[in-house]
């Protein structure tokens, strides 16, 4: 906590504390009754407090997570709270979810994404290097039957399937060249084919 931070909650303690103290002098003679008041109004301000607080979390979660799709071969997805943009692709009929990636020069999928999508990892060779920023992985070059997002479908899409640890698979170039335009404009990303 910094000095500034420290300087205001003396401040705000000591205030309260003076308004407390005057309206315990103004209401001695019936103290329970101010005290029953004071314990509603209370209630009804952390009602207002865990309300707004709920209210962010309900929205952040029911209007963040939406992908549009347009009739004019457009998807527009909000971004995350986090900073990112999340996709989430049908992989031969798997739906898994991709962090939006332009730094990706492919499609990058982890070992279990790549075991739902039907993909033996242990049957991969992994020949391939890639660059992170957790240092070099092993990758293995792959095909994806079926990419569908919206309805848009694509077929024999090439991705790799990393051979370390990732959080999640990454939608890299490789998939979104795919797409005539890519807008990232106003908190929102948009991809038109």
């Amino acid at each position: 906590m910094s000095a500034d931070n420290t300087a205001n909650l003396i401040y705000l303690v000591l205030l309260g504390c003076a308004v407390g103290g005057w309206f315990l002098v103004q209401n001695r003679d019936g103290i329970g009754k101010m005290m029953q008041q004071a314990l509603i109004w209370g209630f009804i301000f952390l009602g207002v407090v865990a309300g707004y607080g709920l209210w962010n979390d309900v929205q952040r979660q029911t209007t963040h997570n939406q992908m549009l799709t347009h009739s004019d071969g457009q998807i527009s997805v909000p971004r995350q709270p986090d900073g990112h943009y999340y996709l989430t692709l049908e992989l031969n009929g798997a739906n898994i979810r991709f962090v939006v990636d332009t730094g990706a020069t492919d499609m990058v999928l982890t070992r279990d994404d790549a075991a739902r999508a039907g993909i033996d990892p242990d049957s991969l060779v992994f020949l391939g290097t890639a660059n992170t920023a957790n240092g070099q992985v092993r990758t293995a070059p792959v095909r994806i039957n079926t990419v569908r997002l919206g309805d848009i479908t694509d077929t024999d899409v090439r991705a790799s399937v990393n051979g370390g640890q990732m959080q999640g698979s990454l939608l890299g170039m490789g998939y979104l060249e795919k797409w005539g335009r890519i807008e990232i404009s106003g908190g929102e990303l948009r991809l038109t084919r």
